[in-house]
């Protein structure tokens, strides 16, 4: 055999893992969308963010093994492969909105890689190779076994607080200004923003219906998002409280797909709260914070992605009000 036909050989069977990996991840994920499994959390379960891709990596590399014994590097890598094939193949599809498909990965690389590692293991060191297709047959299944019964153990409800604060050289009455209300906000006037760019809503306004304890605010973002807030603390120049509803069902999939919906089965904002702390010195620190519901099988794991994302819609709000209320200050100093 040629060295160029053996790259080739090679070559077909690296890929053929890969593509059986990819569509057994697609095939599960549609499974996972039935109203059987969605009874159970669907994708939101450790079942599937964690057994999906261990079973797919295992695939993968268990494919490739039993045809010619590859390199630990490649137990570790390819199985990142299907897993990215099958994570696009499904933002494609509109089954996944990309802020999912980036919350995953991390956790997905990680587990991917195991069942990769154990696929090689196990194919090196167990020679039956009918046992090695009962074991890989029962890996595959185990993601759908698990689910039905992981919510009744592993599910539960918390509230939980993010907060930001900035410091601005500018007066309470000016900077109260703009925080009762929230003028349109031009695209120009928005930092960068991470959760900007993998599909969370760019905030636009805040309108006021009047001053006062029960004033209705509505604040509207990029793709149709819309927030109820009715005020319920108002201490001017102080303090401006306000809760929170999401109008959910007026949020497109494609703008926050079901799994990151605000006012979802799985994630909302209750609360959210402007104060103002005097500094001295012409400046003003002012705090910003929110209250959020979880309601996953994996709390501790949605609550670093859920504080990152509000924390990065907060600071981004914030930098806003600092560049307007130090832009007026200069403007008119008399403010």
């Amino acid at each position: 055999m040629t060295e160029s036909v053996r790259h080739r050989l090679r070559s077909k069977i690296l890929w053929t893992g890969v593509l059986v990996g990819a569509i057994y991840g697609l095939i599960v994920r549609f499974a996972f969308s039935s109203p059987f499994f969605e009874r159970f959390g669907g994708a939101m379960t450790w079942a599937f963010l964690l057994g999906v891709p261990f079973a797919m990596g295992f695939i993968t590399i268990f494919i490739i093994e039993r045809r010619e014994p590859s390199a630990l590097l490649v137990w570790v890598m390819w199985p990142w492969l299907p897993l990215a094939a099958a994570a696009l193949g499904t933002v494609f599809t509109l089954f996944e909105g990309a802020i999912c498909v980036v919350m995953l990965f991390p956790v997905g690389m990680a587990c991917a890689s195991l069942g990769g590692i154990i696929a090689g293991i196990m194919v090196r060191l167990l020679a039956d190779a009918r046992a090695n297709d009962v074991i890989a047959g029962a890996i595959l299944l185990l993601p759908m076994m698990i689910a039905p019964w992981e919510q009744r153990v592993l599910y539960s409800k918390e509230i939980h607080t993010t907060e930001n604060v900035i410091d601005i050289a500018a007066s309470a009455p000016l900077i109260w200004s703009n925080i009762e209300r929230v003028r349109a906000i031009q695209t120009s006037e928005l930092p960068d923003s991470w959760s900007h760019r993998i599909g969370f809503p760019d905030p636009i306004e805040a309108t006021l219906s009047h001053e006062g304890i029960g004033g209705i605010r509505h604040a509207t973002f990029t793709g149709g998002v819309l927030f109820i807030e009715t005020i319920d603390a108002w201490e001017p120049e102080q303090r401006l409280g306000f809760s929170i509803k999401a109008q959910t069902d007026q949020i497109p999939n494609t703008t926050l797909d079901e799994h990151v919906r605000v006012g979802g089965a799985f994630f909302d904002v209750l609360h959210g709260e402007y104060s103002l702390e005097p500094l001295g010195n012409g400046m003003v620190r002012l705090h910003l914070s929110s209250q959020q519901r979880l309601s996953t099988d994996f709390n501790w794991y949605a609550r670093i992605w859920s504080d990152a994302t509000m924390s990065d819609l907060q600071s981004r709000i914030l930098k806003v009000v600092k560049a307007r209320c130090e832009h007026e200050s200069s403007s008119h100093p008399a403010n």
